[in-house]
This record gives structure tokens, C-alpha cells and sequence, in this order.
């Protein structure tokens, strides 16, 4: 899909490892782990029944859909982040590629939305039908403790966040391998219903109903940008980020048709689409003795382990931002023996905890989905006008049909989603112009006053 080339400058170094005040402790192995969690706690735990509303049965599909059109932009984001390891992502890539900081601006705080966006709807998931195996309590306030604990762990270090990272991706496959095992155990056993795989709602187009399905099982694959925010924490980024990011998405994909087909067989697409905690329900259903206390932590700890590494990538975008001059310089302040950006890490929990307040899983979802594809397109984009730009350490090179067709999913994409979504994402890019304007006049009035 992909070849390795060396490109020369005067500048850069030997892996694109230059200085940075962050700490570099994320190695290859904790690179993959970091990007399968963050895949895997994102959504098929919290998603799974909104999207048997969407398909019905064939849970499959859109899935495998989603996971080839998520293949496209990641190989976009293999190159640059390989080009240039530094946090920030796709704010970073529009401001090199197109040298205009409001477009910049847009493209970093479309991401940053998202990532908030996101946190805002697993820390909900979080509070629902798993935690409330063990406490029965109101889902807001959960959640928006949750959120404080998150931030905790999170300014404590990178080293400490991934290093949590493997424990809590470990268990969360352990989960998803449970949901595959039970429903073959109750398939052997005569029970499921293997046809529902290929049953689509009654009333609904099933190309429609799978391009629809898309947009919210796009929704699972999307934690692979979070990656990009870390590449500056990352050693040899240039030899290890391609291999962690393909191979983190594609075991992913895997595990979700697997689970896809187990949850299809198990139960009615109706009775999958009334639970807020789908898989648990799946277990349940599949009659062996798995007891509900297990499953629920584990699809806990699988969101939240989600939600931390959203907020890790959140918190590195807005420090990014803010050392590029595209948000406030506060934002870009680091704690002297963690070294990690704590204004940053307060902010961005904030935003998130105020989210909270939305309530619909299914509506964040895809107002996550919106907001990453602006970005997913611009990113796109600026594969194809830095390649003129040189560096001088070897980096990965897509084909240049993979950044086009990128594009063009993306846009595909766009036109599936409701008009509430649209409000959704609109109010999100107004806020944006108002923020990135407040910026530019607070810093001509900074420099007015040391002039």
C-alpha cells in the first residue's frame, strides 16, 4: 500500500526526533496498544445497539464499510505524522500546507471539538447500564466525576497514561473475546439465529441503510487520529508509527465484525437498539454463565480507557495549537517534573464535563463524525501539497490515490448526516471563528503594549 523514501533539507534529524519539553516515553509496542485501545474502547461498547438501528442485523457491514474508508485517511496521516512528529496533527499539517491561520485554526479546533465531543459521550456510556450493575446512581453526575478522575490520571504523565493503557486494552479485547466465545458456545448449543446477519430494517434501502450505518461505525475506527497528537512523545516515530497505526486498525476491524456477527446472532436488532449497555446484553442472552458484575467492569474499564486516551489526544492538540500560535500561549504550559500541559488537561476536561449535559450517545457520535471529517479532508489535502516540502530524515510515503479517494469517502460521508448534526457541528465552528479572532486581537494588543 505504502513505500518508505528519504527526502533532504538542511534541517531535521535522523528519525524526526527533534527538541520538544514533552517526554518521549511511548515505544512501538505501547504506540499500537495506545491506538487498539483507543479504537476499541471508543465505540463498539457504547454503540453497538444505536447501530442495529440503524441496519437492523447486518451489523457486518457497515462496519467492514467504515474500516476501508478509515484505511484511507490513516494512510494521509502516516505520512505526515512521519514527516512531522510534532503534537498538534492536523492543525500542524493545515498550517504547513496552507499558510493561512484561520484555516489552521478551523481544521486544529474541528478536531479539538471532536475530541471533547467524544469524551462528552463515553464518559455517558460510561454512567449507564455497566456502572449501574454496581451502583445506582444518576448518570450526569457520574459522568462528570468520571471526567475529574480522567484528568487526574492524565496530568500525572504520558509514561503513567499508556503504561494504564496496556492494562486496560488487554482487558478490553479479554471482553470482546467473551462476546465472540459466548455466542459460539450458544450457536453449538442450537441457540442464535444466524440468519439475522443478512436482515436489514424493513423499511429502509440496504445501501442506504449500510452508507448510514457508516457514519456511526466511522465513529469506532476515529481513534487512530489520536495518535497524531502524540507523535512528539513517540521514539523513531518515522520507522514505528505506520506499522502501530495499520496494524492497530485493521486487529480492530477484525474484532468488530467478529463481534458484529456474535451480537446479530445472539438477539433481535430491536432488542440490541433498546439497551444502553448492548453487549452486555448479548452475554446475557447467549445463556452461558458469565456473571453481569465480570462483563460490566470490563466494558467500563474499556470506556474509560477510551475516554483517558481521547483526552490525552485533546489536551496535546490544544498545547500543540496554542505553541503554533493558534490558541492562547497559556494553553501551552507544562508542568516542570511531569511535563504534561496542565492548562490544557484543565480546559479541554471542562468543555468535555459541560457536554455531559447533551445526554444523546447517538447525537455526539455523529457530531464527532462531522467535525473529524473537515478535518480528515484537509489532511487529505495537505499530503498532496507537502509533497514539494522536504525533509531530511526518512519518512512513509502513500500513494497518491489513497489521499483522493480519502477525500472524496469524506465527502461522501458529509452528505449522510442529519440536519441536527449540522447545527450541532455549525454552533461548534462559530464558537471557533469567535475564539481564533479573540486570539489574534489578544496577541496584537500584547504586542501594542510591549512595543
Amino acid at each position: 500500500m505504502t513505500s518508505e523514501t528519504r527526502e533532504t533539507a538542511p534541517s531535521g534529524t535522523e528519525d524526526g526526533d527533534g527538541d520538544t519539553p514533552l517526554r518521549k516515553k511511548i515505544t512501538g509496542p505501547l504506540l499500537f496498544l495506545f491506538i487498539l485501545g483507543d479504537v476499541l474502547g471508543a465505540g463498539i461498547y457504547a454503540l453497538m445497539g444505536v447501530l442495529a438501528g440503524e441496519v437492523g442485523g447486518a451489523l457486518w457491514a457497515p462496519l467492514a464499510l467504515a474500516l476501508i474508508l478509515a484505511l484511507l485517511t490513516a494512510g494521509s496521516y502516516a505520512e505526515l505524522v512521519t514527516k512531522y512528529p510534532k503534537a498538534g496533527g492536523a492543525a500542524v499539517f493545515a498550517q504547513r500546507a496552507f499558510k493561512a491561520p484561520i484555516v489552521s485554526f478551523l481544521v486544529g479546533f474541528c478536531m479539538l471539538a471532536a475530541g471533547v465531543t467524544s469524551a462528552a459521550g463515553l464518559a455517558i456510556a460510561f454512567a449507564g447500564e455497566y456502572l449501574q450493575t454496581f451502583l445506582p446512581v444518576p448518570t450526569i453526575p457520574a459522568a462528570l466525576v468520571f471526567l475529574l478522575l480522567v484528568a487526574a490520571l492524565n496530568a500525572r504523565g504520558i509514561s503513567e497514561s499508556v503504561k494504564s493503557n496496556v492494562v486496560m486494552t488487554v482487558i478490553e479485547v479479554s471482553g470482546l473475546v467473551i462476546v465472540v466465545v459466548v455466542v459460539g458456545l450458544m450457536l453449538g448449543g442450537g441457540g442464535g439465529d444466524v440468519s439475522r446477519v443478512g436482515q436489514f430494517p424493513t423499511d429502509a434501502s440496504p445501501a442506504l441503510a449500510v452508507l448510514g450505518g457508516a457514519i456511526v461505525a466511522y465513529y469506532s475506527f476515529v481513534g487512530f487520529e489520536t495518535s497524531a497528537n502524540v507523535a512528539e512523545e513517540v521514539r523513531r516515530p518515522s520507522k514505528v508509527y505506520p506499522k502501530a497505526l495499520f496494524g492497530a486498525l485493521l486487529t480492530a476491524g477484525v474484532v468488530y465484525i467478529l463481534v458484529g456477527l456474535a451480537s446479530s446472532i445472539a438477539l433481535p436488532a430491536d432488542e440490541l437498539g433498546e439497551s444502553s449497555g448492548p453487549l452486555l446484553a448479548v452475554v446475557a442472552a447467549s445463556g452461558v454463565p458469565i456473571p453481569d458484575w465480570l462483563f460490566s467492569l470490563i466494558a467500563l474499564i474499556a470506556v474509560a480507557n477510551g475516554a483517558l486516551l481521547t483526552m490525552i489526544m485533546t489536551s496535546r492538540l490544544s498545547y500543540g495549537m496554542a505553541t503554533e500560535g493558534l490558541l492562547p500561549s497559556p494553553l501551552a504550559k507544562v508542568l516542570p517534573k511531569r511535563r504534561t500541559p496542565w492548562v490544557a488537561i484543565i480546559c479541554t476536561t471542562i468543555v468535555a464535563m459541560l457536554l455531559t449535559l447533551v445526554g444523546d450517545l447517538a447525537t455526539l457520535a455523529s457530531a464527532v463524525v462531522l467535525l473529524l471529517l473537515f478535518s480528515f479532508i484537509s489532511t487529505n489535502v495537505a499530503v498532496l501539497v507537502l509533497r514539494r516540502d522536504k525533509v531530511s530524515h526518512e519518512h512513509f510515503r502513500v500513494w497518491t490515490f489513497v489521499p483522493v479517494l480519502g477525500v472524496l469517502s469524506c465527502i461522501l460521508l458529509l452528505t449522510q448526516q442529519e440536519p441536527i448534526v449540522w447545527a450541532f457541528g455549525g454552533g461548534f465552528l462559530v464558537l471557533g471563528v469567535v475564539l481564533h479572532f479573540a486570539t489574534v486581537l489578544g496577541r496584537r494588543m500584547r504586542d501594542r503594549r510591549r512595543a
